[in-house]
């Protein structure tokens, strides 16, 4: 069985309901940054020893929340000996709006996957795009590059639409399957 870590910061909670979603499709462990932007004591040991990295950070101002990024920038010791080379990555993230410039903020989870030389799953979803498609749909915001969700800003996390955390469960789902299906000792 993969070995398979999700790392995320949540703000308000809405991330975190998402990487939830994500951790028990995957059958994964849950490392959350915290305020400060630190891991728990284990949490590097955690993602070295991890098959598949699925990152997740709450889209604030067009990108990953501080919080976030100071993992990324702390990430570069593992950067630097390669120690992620090879593994699968995939991300997700959460805005107030159905745009919210989320997109921007999977491209910056993508371009840290591939600085680390990681290998990128996307979502497998097709998008519920049809005239009879409600909102509450899987993947009705429509990201084939990881998964996305939409919070109203004055919702709480506990009114999520199952929609959205049903998409997360399901593509956790599917990294579960293709870490699976993978042997990165075939590429060296």
């Amino acid at each position: 069985m993969s070995k398979i870590a999700v790392v995320f910061h949540s703000g308000y909670g809405h991330t975190l309901r998402m990487a939830q979603a994500v951790a028990e499709g995957a059958g994964a462990q849950l490392i959350p940054i915290d305020a400060e932007g630190n891991l728990p004591a284990d949490g590097w040991e955690i993602l070295n020893a991890a098959d598949a990295i699925i990152i997740g950070s709450p889209t604030y101002m067009g990108t990953v929340s501080w919080q976030f990024k100071k993992f990324a920038d702390a990430s570069s010791k593992a950067w630097f000996t390669q120690a992620w080379k090879n593994k699968l990555f995939a991300g997700f993230t959460n805005s107030a709006t159905m745009n919210g410039d989320k997109l921007s903020t999977l491209h910056y989870l993508f371009t840290l996957a591939m600085q680390h030389s990681g290998l990128w799953v996307g979502t497998g979803l097709m998008p519920s795009n049809s005239k009879a498609a409600q909102r509450n749909d899987i993947n009705y915001v429509g990201s084939f590059s990881g998964a996305m969700a939409q919070s109203p800003s004055d919702s709480s996390p506990d009114e999520m639409l199952p929609g959205d955390l049903e998409t997360a469960k399901l593509f956790g789902q599917r990294v579960a399957a293709v870490a699976a299906a993978y042997d990165a000792s075939k590429l060296g």
